[in-house]
């Protein structure tokens, strides 16, 4: 009886766990395309230093939100392509890189520990 109550407490355990994670990852895909277009607005030309460095700090304050939360950014460049991790959207024949090596990053991935929020957008060499 005593072993059937600790496999009740850790079962509980794994599945409180496995919740939490799947709120998490349905909360913050609501927000990656904010983030995404941060990134954009930060990323373009401007003459107004002081707006650059404002959106600049929001972004980074997000960036902490998630990095707090467990949220992190899947590797993609010079990787090798893991269709569990990443979308295949061109691929591309490069002399200089290795089999299925990614080239270039379209859209950035997000994961919760091992679970995929979103997968990353990429080009994939030879």
């Amino acid at each position: 009886m005593a072993a059937e109550f600790d496999n009740y407490k850790k079962r509980s355990i794994k599945e409180k766990e496995e919740m939490y994670s799947s709120i998490m990852g349905d909360i913050v895909s609501n927000f990656l395309p904010v983030i995404d277009n941060l990134e954009k607005a930060v990323a373009s030309v401007t003459q107004d230093e002081g707006y650059k460095q404002g959106v600049e700090l929001v972004l980074k304050q997000f960036q902490d939100v998630l990095t707090t939360n467990g949220v992190t950014q899947i590797e993609t460049i010079g990787k090798t392509f893991d269709p569990e991790l990443h979308e295949a959207v061109s691929a591309v024949t490069d002399e200089t890189l290795g089999e299925k090596e990614i080239k270039e990053e379209f859209r950035k991935g997000y994961k919760i520990g091992n679970k995929v929020i979103r997968h990353s957008m990429v080009v994939v060499a030879n």
